[in-house]
């Protein structure tokens, strides 16, 4: 049942970067619209659920919360890292400093989450048919988010369309792959719940550190600020109804 409901995932999945590539003219709104939705996802799905997941505290600081804090000074180190390898190597291929690995490595990531997307669905499914059904719906709508963000974090930084398609590819597949996984073995909750806490530090990391900011860069418009609230509401109606 579990991967049955992941193919769902995977076409939402492929909608969200259709969508992206469709709008290349707004590419503000586009930003714009991404920022929120990756801060409607770290802060209304991403870190509730690592904290419920993973709440022992280590030295009075719940682990969740090291873990996002970490996630997110780690995105800051590798995207320091790259711009500095680039800068000792020349502009490149790009003139305004942003590093095409850079954009790789953020889609990665999101394939990363994609994939724990589906061992979460199949965990849940293994706690019974409600639990499933609940965690398919929020899986299901937020990986239009992930399709969405996937592709323009990918182009964003200068990669080939084919690449952005490829890593939009592999995102849509991951859930499916996640969830057939979990037909061999039970995760545990903390584990995830820690995994949850720190991809949701580097998550907010690059957007609000590099979408957010890109997306004002040229066109500071209140449609630009609107596009980001909408986002957040988005994945808070999501959250809500999933709850």
């Amino acid at each position: 049942m579990a991967v049955f409901v992941a193919l769902g995932a995977f076409l939402m999945t492929l909608f969200g970067g259709w969508t992206a590539q469709r709008v290349t003219d707004r590419r503000h709104l586009v930003l714009g619209l991404a920022g929120g939705l990756m801060l409607g996802v770290v802060g209304l799905d991403l870190l509730p659920e690592a904290m419920r997941a993973a709440g022992a505290e280590v030295l009075g600081v719940p682990q969740a919360l090291l873990l996002f804090v970490g996630g997110f000074l780690v995105a800051h180190l590798v995207e320091r890292l790259l711009a500095g390898r680039r800068a000792a190597h020349g502009a490149g291929p790009r003139e305004d400093g942003r590093a095409p690995g850079t954009g790789l490595a953020a889609a990665a990531a999101m394939v990363g989450h994609s994939l724990m997307d589906g061992v979460a669905l199949g965990a849940a499914f293994q706690v019974g048919g409600g639990m499933g059904t609940a965690v398919a719906v929020a899986v299901i709508a937020h990986d239009f988010a992930d399709g969405f963000n996937t592709y323009t974090l990918t182009s964003l930084y200068g990669n080939a369309r084919r690449r952005a398609l490829a890593m939009l590819f592999a995102d849509a597949v991951a859930p499916v792959a996640g969830a057939a996984s979990t037909l061999f073995f039970t995760l545990p909750e903390e584990p995830l719940g820690s995994y949850l806490g720190f991809f949701g530090g580097a998550l907010l990391y690059l957007a609000a550190a590099e979408i957010l900011p890109e997306a004002h860069h040229e066109h500071p418009a209140r449609s630009t600020l609107l596009c980001t609230v909408l986002g957040v509401g988005f994945i808070w109606l999501v959250v809500g109804v999933a709850g």
